[in-house]
């Protein structure tokens, strides 16, 4: 049965003058489509607060999910709409999570400082954390751990959760709790590494134990740290926002147009706090300022808007407490009450307040931030789909209460919500907290991902959708991206030869000014015209970017069945598919004016050499092909370029091809010996140089040179192992016909001759066994089968001998 949704109220209607797209949003805050219609009465601005990292760590590919996807949306409202949206997103640098990792890290960093070698202290700290650790995250092994006897006692215990099995293992299907409990088996199991050799370097020894290490020394020394130093949690904290914003730049997500930090909003959240509780929607006790459900609820608010099927959900209302958020008892009038203020404890950073010294809650923030920028209504607030309950609930309940005094009249605070679907890793959430994450540097550095195929792969799954890698998302991808490289491959060609003919690239190319449409082209101008209405659909229905990926995709299937298309729409088309990646943000080196998107080009360094390459070769080709090649009439050719360096491979590559025109010419050398050399120079000189020359016979065009893609190499890499395979095959045959043969070498009339027989008949047949009793009917008939086939072998073995 659906959760009975209070009423969303639609922002007030805009200007008649003002001009809005046909959009329909999905909205969390109704669950379903509605109009989207900003709050600017001229249907302009557009204001957007979104939750930024927390950062305590790098951003791995769950973050680029979130983040790329919203860039995605920001890019198309103010690139494809035309709407001018204001962008404000926080940084989240100062929470528990922070102050935990940050904390237990300054606290290690101290006590290993104090020591050179692994002694006897080293150890004896080292197993007393590997033991409270057990205790704490590994509660089904015994209460006496054995470390030679640890990896017995983990599968006794959680062979279960090893195997794929639930951690109550009653069949149900395995998720985080699973999850969590395999991090902490790995985090032990190093510990147990580190403890167990003896020939470990100090620094191998504390990367291995630092796991069990870091919570075990914080819970020893975290007293010492006092709440004005502010410098041991910030440190940590600056690094980490440089690193996230490198990574976006990597990825290509443009900058907030406002960046807001929790470190920097310190009066406004205590304000912020104050004014909820005098409007009675907060109660203050030990220090700590808690907001008070009950009470708004009972002026006619609702709390839970987004998720209300979550409300009770003890489990999430903790973490979005925190991991320090351990309360005196007795401290909350409703265990659903959630920190608007916390009194700070030990080993907690703290600022001055009406209520003593503490810091922000984790809702309370963005609820200041949002407000103090954008004011009393936002238009739009986007985050992780893990962040609706309870931190975006908690938002809008603090939020309503502090603009408006009773629940009755309070306005909603948001318009729109956007929740991003998150990303999946074998079916639990990528996340730091479980540490089932590749990070986003590691995955470029590696090769594993590039920022355009990343995006790619995003955009061809609905932006609310949660998504999980598998082969076939990256085979979809990659084969999308594919599509669109040749195209713009084979469109900057054609630009390049109209330029070369003096040709008019800009010209009209609708049928009706003046081009004579043939052979199929009229299909593809009306589908281009049918594309471009489908595709805006695409994005009014909710930023529908898989349908629009598609609608790209297959204009570009139409326009390579037809083969005589008019210069000029084909220009037009490759401009309109440029305008459109380069909106989704696929090209971050792009200049306007070009044709395609970058990385279609070969280096710089290799174009004043290979390009004439290229020509030369194709004039070689093409007089190989028609009977003989005549060096005299190739242009001017050297027999040695002195001018080139032996360190510059482009050039080389070019001198080494002339030197070997001019052997083969000497040699008196056949037309096939020239055409294996275009060859050679194709698949292997220039393929290792990452060139790619890919003829065209069938156009009679000029051999296009690109680069060598992934695809290419996966092309190449699949034709190598299908010959492999079948030179295999041909070995295995080979050999089993040679066994085959060998069989033969013995003569059917001499293999019965044995002991097991004592007489025989002219033809080798056996008539007596061995104590001279004749042979039965039944085994001569069966040895007469097995004396054919031998007779059979035999003269086959002979006559290849004889051969």
């Amino acid at each position: 049965m659906a959760t009975a949704l209070p009423e969303w109220q639609p922002p007030p209607a805009p200007a008649e003058s003002a001009e809005l797209p046909r959009l329909l949003v999905y909205n969390s805050l109704t669950r379903s489509k509605v109009p989207f219609i900003p709050i600017d009465q001229d249907g302009k601005k557009v204001g957007w607060y979104a939750c930024g990292p927390t950062v305590y760590d790098d951003a791995h590919l769950g973050h680029a999910r979130n983040y790329v996807s919203t860039d995605i949306i920001r890019r198309i409202l103010s690139d494809y709409f035309r709407f001018q949206v204001f962008f404000v997103m926080n940084i989240t640098d100062v929470d528990d999570k922070i102050i935990l990792a940050a904390r237990q890290q300054h606290l290690l960093s101290e006590w290993l400082a104090q020591h050179t070698e692994v002694d006897q202290e080293v150890r004896e700290i080292t197993n007393q954390a590997f033991l409270m650790y057990v205790a704490k995250h590994l509660p089904l092994l015994s209460n006496v751990v054995v470390l030679a006897n640890y990896d017995e006692q983990v599968e006794l215990a959680y062979g279960h959760v090893l195997k794929g099995q639930s951690l109550t293992n009653d069949g149900s299907p395995p998720g985080d709790k699973e999850a969590k409990i395999r991090m902490h088996m790995r985090t032990a199991e190093s510990a147990v590494q580190a403890l167990l050799a003896l020939d470990h370097t100090y620094d191998a020894f504390v990367a291995k134990a630092s796991g069990v290490l870091l919570p075990y020394i914080d819970s020893l020394y975290k007293r010492t740290v006092k709440g004005t130093d502010h410098h041991i949690f910030t440190k940590l904290t600056k690094r980490y926002e440089q690193r996230f914003f490198e990574d976006m730049a990597a990825l290509n997500v443009r900058s907030p147009d406002k960046l807001t930090r929790v470190t920097e909003y310190g009066p406004q959240i205590v304000d912020f706090v104050k004014q909820v509780q005098d409007h009675a929607f907060a109660y203050e006790t030990h220090g700590s300022v808690y907001y008070d459900i009950k009470q708004w609820e009972s002026t006619g608010g609702v709390y839970a808007r987004l998720e209300p099927w979550n409300r009770n959900d003890g489990e999430l209302q903790a973490d979005g407490e925190g991991a320090l958020s351990t309360k005196p008892s007795g401290s909350k009038k409703s265990a659903a009450d959630f920190a608007l203020w916390k009194a700070s404890k030990e080993g907690e950073p703290s600022w001055p307040s009406p209520w003593g010294d503490g810091r922000p809650g984790w809702h309370i923030e963005c609820s200041a931030m949002a407000s103090d920028v954008l004011g009393k209504q936002i238009d739009v607030h986007s985050g992780g789909i893990d962040l609706a309950f309870p931190h975006h609930d908690n938002e809008l309940a603090q939020s309503e209460a502090f603009w408006h005094e009773s629940g009755k009249d309070s306005r909603q605070w948001v318009n729109y919500f956007l929740h991003m679907g998150h990303l999946s890793i074998q079916g639990s959430k990528m996340s730091k907290s479980l540490k089932n994450f590749t990070t986003i540097r590691e995955a470029i550095a590696k090769g594993d991902w590039t920022p355009r195929g990343l995006r790619i792969v995003f955009l061809l799954g609905a932006w609310r959708d949660g998504l999980e890698i598998t082969g076939e998302v990256v085979k979809a991808g990659r084969a999308w991206e594919d599509k669109v490289d040749n195209f713009f491959i084979k469109i900057r060609d054609l630009q390049s030869r109209m330029t070369a003919m003096k040709l008019d690239v800009n010209a009209g190319t609708n049928g009706v000014n003046g081009i004579k449409m043939q052979n199929g082209a009229g299909s593809v101008a009306d589908a281009l015209a049918e594309a471009k209405r489908k595709f805006h659909d695409a994005l009014c229905d909710s930023f529908d970017t898989p349908t629009a990926m598609r609608i790209i995709s297959d204009l570009i299937t139409l326009y390579n069945t037809q083969k005589h298309n008019p210069d000029t729409l084909s220009l037009e088309l490759g401009r309109w598919v440029t305008e459109m990646v380069v909106m989704f943000g696929l090209d971050a080196q792009h200049k306007s004016g070009d044709l395609g998107w970058s990385g279609l080009d070969i280096p710089e360094q290799a174009k004043p050499f290979i390009y004439p390459l290229s020509q030369l070769r194709d004039r070689v080709r093409e007089q190989a092909k028609a009977g003989g090649v005549d060096i005299a009439t190739l242009g001017k050719l050297e027999d040695r370029d002195t001018r080139y360096s032996d360190n510059q491979p482009y050039a080389n590559a070019y001198a080494d091809f002339q030197r070997k025109l001019f052997q083969l010419n000497t040699q008196g050398a056949s037309p096939k010996d020239y055409l294996a050399a275009c060859d050679h120079l194709r698949d292997s000189v220039l393929w290792q140089l990452d060139i790619y020359l890919e003829d065209r016979d069938a156009e009679s065009l000029a051999a296009l040179v690109r680069p060598v893609s992934q695809s290419l190499r996966d092309e190449c890499a699949n034709k190598e192992a299908a010959t492999a395979a079948k030179s295999r095959a041909k070995e295995e045959a080979q050999a089993a016909e040679k066994e085959r043969l060998d069989r033969g070498k013995l003569s059917h009339l001499d293999m019965f001759r044995t002991t097991e027989y004592s007489a025989w008949d002219e033809e080798g047949m056996p008539t007596h066994d061995t104590e001279g009793k004749e042979l039965a009917k039944s085994r001569t008939k069966k040895l007469r089968k097995d004396w054919t086939r031998q007779k059979q072998l035999h003269e086959t073995w002979s006559a290849a001998n004889q051969a």
